[in-house]
């Protein structure tokens, strides 16, 4: 928990108080390999940070599941666009190793924007990662070849991309897994 708290305090300052109250609303949960977070069709009920694992997000397709996203332990994770709204979920997010995340309910962060001092605060600075990273993935996307998304990758993570099966890193670049095969051959 320590971890969210200086994640935190980054930023801002925590009182005691308003740590506390928010602390008191994190459950610890720990999820095995291959367990899904949010299905398509529900409602992300939850905003989670990831002590330990890593996640992708994924939207199913017969045999072959796009992947859009992972997520790595000191960060946030959740369907943010379903746990805004309300509204169920267009795709869907698991683990891709044992996960450790601490969670705290829609209901229980609307409380303590309501509680505490810097309620407002601690949620923005949630939502600003998410949305950081998802515009980074957009310009990503838009101006970086498939090599230079997998540099990226494995600049960003690399002690974790090993962990990753490689036909979801391919998906996750946008090419085949045999294409990226030849891309890590020519720059290995």
């Amino acid at each position: 928990m320590k971890h969210i708290r200086d994640y935190f305090e980054k930023t801002r300052k925590l009182t005691d108080r308003d740590w506390q109250i928010f602390a008191s609303r994190l459950v610890k949960t720990s999820f095995p390999k291959k367990h899904t977070l949010l299905r398509c069709g529900t409602v992300e009920g939850h905003l989670s940070f990831i002590e330990a694992g890593i996640v992708r997000f994924y939207i199913p397709r017969d045999g072959n599941d796009l992947t859009f996203a992972f997520a790595f332990p000191h960060h946030f994770v959740s369907g943010y666009d379903s746990f805004l709204t309300r509204a169920p979920s267009t795709y869907q997010i698991e683990t891709l190793t044992p996960t450790t995340l601490w969670r705290i309910s829609h209901s229980d962060l609307i409380d303590i924007y309501a509680q505490t001092v810097v309620g407002e605060a601690i949620g923005r600075q949630a939502a600003e990662e998410l949305f950081l990273k998802k515009s980074k993935r957009e310009l990503s996307l838009l101006g970086e070849t498939a090599e230079q998304r997998y540099r990226s990758l494995f600049t960003d993570q690399p002690h974790l991309i090993r962990h990753i099966p490689l036909k979801y890193i391919a998906s996750y670049i946008g090419v085949t897994p045999q294409a990226l095969s030849r891309i890590r051959r020519r720059i290995s």
